[in-house]
């Protein structure tokens, strides 16, 4: 099973096909098919739904683009679907998945990327801070579909692990942080242990990230992974947890739609304002929207084993039990 790719349309867009779906865009939609059914998006939310798989390697779990589209991980390989969790397209018997190699698919994602993405928009960036994805196709804009996911392999600011982020390496304070303190902490440690004690400030990290929606791994214990990220408009992608998710409010306000996993029916509503804590569980789907700007905490435990102790009954769909 391999890519294809074909000439450029009318729009300069070319199409790609990969086992048994086809994408296909034009000036203002994607078209993707499958062998029985087919399905539209606005290309804005296709580019920013593909941006994040591809940058989060298809993250935990679910990763729906919408209410039909999407891909579910399975660790070295993934699925991709349409229809699978929606009960009409099943009743219809419309629905269709499929397996792929984890970069095989990921291969297409990337090459979709690069060639429908055009010269000053950005897909990982808020509306209000890029260009438009509309229209004929006009350049490209490589280095903002190929910037690297900040994975610290210990702690930010650690010797030879992520660097902290300045005007100097290209990461200025963001318009909806500009009151955040950028006071760094003084570490004094004992001769012999200057590699082991280190801190930084977490909130002028975040105020200079030049992302939104995209959870990067800024320190790591073993398999409990922090994993910040800065918030604005609506999160593209409905995630289908897969594991736990912890979520600290570090500022401002976020709104979450919470569902059910497989069917989508309303669970919750939940507003977290600074200072909340709240639990994800395995069993749900979410998507958040910030009026402005804000700082979210994501903990999240990375153990590969997770889903499968759950399927066995070994885990539970809820950390807490009242």
């Amino acid at each position: 099973m391999t890519m294809t790719e074909t000439a450029p349309n009318a729009s300069g867009y070319r199409d790609f096909s990969v086992g048994g779906f086809t994408f296909s865009r034009d000036e203002y939609f994607v078209t993707i098919t499958w062998p029985t059914g087919s399905h539209q998006m606005d290309i804005v939310q296709w580019l920013r739904c593909v941006q994040r798989d591809v940058a989060w390697g298809f993250f935990y779990g679910i990763v729906n683009f919408d209410e039909v589209i999407g891909t579910m991980n399975h660790y070295g390989n993934v699925d991709m679907f349409a229809g699978r969790f929606n009960e009409a397209y099943r009743r219809a018997e419309v629905d269709y998945n499929e397996n792929f190699d984890h970069d095989e698919l990921l291969g297409c994602f990337t090459a979709m990327l690069s060639d429908w993405t055009n010269e000053g928009y950005d897909p990982f960036a808020a509306p209000m801070e890029t260009g438009s994805a509309y229209g004929p196709s006009r350049g490209d804009n490589d280095e903002a579909v190929t910037r690297k996911r900040v994975v610290a392999q210990r702690m930010v600011s650690m010797p030879g692990d992520e660097p902290i982020r300045s005007d100097e390496s290209g990461f200025p304070i963001n318009r909806g942080f500009a009151d955040v303190s950028q006071d760094e902490p003084v570490i004094s440690a004992e001769p012999g242990y200057e590699d082991q004690v280190n801190s930084f400030n977490l909130f002028a990290y975040l105020s200079r990230s030049d992302v939104t929606w995209n959870p990067s791994v800024v320190s790591a214990c073993k398999e409990s992974l922090y994993c910040p990220t800065t918030e604005e408009f609506i999160l593209p992608v409905i995630h289908g947890n897969d594991r736990v998710e912890w979520f600290v409010q570090l500022s401002d306000e976020i709104q979450w739609d919470v569902e059910d996993r497989d069917t989508g029916a309303k669970r919750a509503r939940v507003i977290m304002k600074a200072g909340d804590v709240s639990a994800m569980p395995a069993d749900i789907r979410h998507q958040g929207y910030a009026p402005k700007r804000s700082m979210l905490l994501v903990w999240e435990n990375g153990s590969p084993r997770i889903p499968e102790m759950i399927a066995n009954g070994e885990a539970p769909v809820h950390p807490v039990a009242f």
